[in-house]
């Protein structure tokens, strides 16, 4: 096999394997939710309703039923075994370190992100003073499953984020997996915050790393058996995690697609106001934000199946979460509560949606496979988070431009490794527009470089 074109993602990798084996099956994740849906119901997709549906029999009468017995309890095994790596830890960063790296107006756009995400509200103790601030984590979340407590959020080095990595911040934020390796619970809404954009999780980590450090240790779950074995959740976001970034739909609106951004991931709405499978997971397609039963609450539906006499208009829904209520809905009472009150951090205009600019497409084609977020192979050497890096925060872009133009060719150790130049891949205009924007999201804190032909 050769891989020529990065980032080799294990999208790319999976594909490369079944072109080079001419295999015409692509295991795609819809391809993975037909076979369930098969397999379960053994009916076949695309059958009228009402109408006498063919069946797939679930075990071929060809073979004995102890042979497709024994298929299918290997076949279990062996999903069980392909996703129960435990995953490796990210290597601490000194605290302190990111101090002065982002600029203020990052950081209180990581301060809305905060509110819009409620962050404060599930990491701050009921009692909060006692644990001295709000985001020091101890808040006891009660599921069917056992009780788990939120964590530090202050940059406390030992018990807080002090010593993480926007690396690690983005791969606990999108997969759910801690900086030491540990998965953690879904009742903390990776879910949704997977389909979070790079710049609002790079914002959203530089606010919390400016907060002030709190030492609040936090206490050990409570959950019962089997559901306390945490290398077990491996196999739960297999089944129903897609950390899939959010993507616009096509023909709707920019507003329509902003909207849709701040529900499905950061406001993460369907947390509550959509129902569970038994295994705690919501529900998906036409079940999305159909309402459920939080706390004893009714989170009421966000669709066209509410249950309130009068329609729900902008208007009414703008008073609502921005007033904390409305003359045709009443008022916020219930968990909703604490959710407005927070949301009073944010602007009334909704800034538009940031797209995936030609720059970054540039960057992840070209640097993404050996420069990627989180602690994952090292292809060529090293993976030094590019954000501490001093060619990115020098008052010129010299170095840096001839690090991209010429590579590393002769590493001084085994460790740094061996860099390609691009001078020439790429054209000059590209070369400048990559410059710019690795200057802007790895350095948002200095000036943009003033780059002239």
């Amino acid at each position: 096999m050769r891989f020529r074109k990065p980032p080799f993602t294990p999208e790319v990798v999976r594909e490369g394997l079944y072109s080079d084996l001419n295999l015409p099956f692509r295991h795609t994740p819809s391809a993975q939710a037909a076979i369930q849906n098969i397999a379960l119901s053994g009916v076949v997709p695309g059958a009228v309703p009402g109408a006498e549906s063919p069946r797939v029999p679930l075990l071929a009468s060809a073979k004995p039923l102890w042979a497709a017995l024994g298929g299918a309890a290997l076949g279990v095994l062996g999903m069980a075994a392909s996703y129960l790596g435990w995953p490796q830890a990210i290597s601490p960063m000194a605290a302190g370190s990111t101090a002065g790296i982002y600029s203020p107006a990052t950081i209180e756009l990581g301060r809305k992100l905060a509110a819009l995400g409620d962050c404060m509200v599930c990491h701050t103790n009921e009692d909060g003073a006692v644990r001295g601030q709000r985001g020091a984590g101890g808040r006891a979340m009660h599921t069917p499953f056992g009780t788990v407590y939120t964590t530090n959020l202050t940059p406390d080095a030992e018990t807080g984020i002090g010593n993480w990595s926007l690396e690690a911040f983005k791969r606990a934020m999108r997969e759910g997996i801690s900086r030491d390796g540990h998965r953690l619970y879904p009742a903390f809404p990776y879910t949704a915050f997977a389909k979070t954009s790079d710049d609002d999780l790079t914002a959203l980590y530089a606010y919390l790393m400016a907060q002030t450090p709190a030492r609040a240790a936090t206490p050990a779950a409570e959950m019962r058996f089997p559901f306390n074995q945490r290398p077990m959740l491996a196999v739960w976001n297999g089944l129903f995690h897609d950390n899939t970034p959010f993507a616009p739909t096509p023909g709707q609106s920019a507003e329509w697609n902003r909207g849709a951004y701040l529900v499905q991931a950061l406001g993460h709405c369907g947390a509550c106001h959509t129902p569970r499978n038994a295994l705690g997971a919501e529900q998906g397609g036409a079940a999305a934000l159909t309402g459920a039963i939080v706390d004893g609450w009714e989170a009421p539906a966000l669709t066209s199946l509410s249950r309130s006499p009068v329609l729900w208009t902008a208007k009414a829904l703008f008073d609502y979460l921005r007033k904390g209520h409305s003359p045709d809905h009443g008022a916020v009472a219930g968990p909703m509560g604490p959710v407005v009150s927070e949301l009073q951090a944010l602007p009334d205009a909704a800034n538009p949606l940031t797209q995936l600019s030609a720059a970054r497409r540039l960057f992840e084609s070209a640097c993404g496979a050996c420069h990627h977020d989180g602690d994952g192979p090292k292809l060529l050497g090293l993976n030094h988070p590019l954000t501490l890096s001093s060619k990115l925060h020098a008052d010129t872009p010299d170095s840096l431009i001839q690090t991209i133009l010429h590579g590393v060719q002769q590493p001084a150790t085994q460790e740094i490794g061996f860099m390609p130049g691009f001078r020439h891949a790429l054209s000059d205009a590209q070369v400048a527009e990559l410059v710019t924007y690795m200057r802007a999201r790895f350095a948002p804190g200095r000036a943009a470089w003033v780059l002239t032909p």
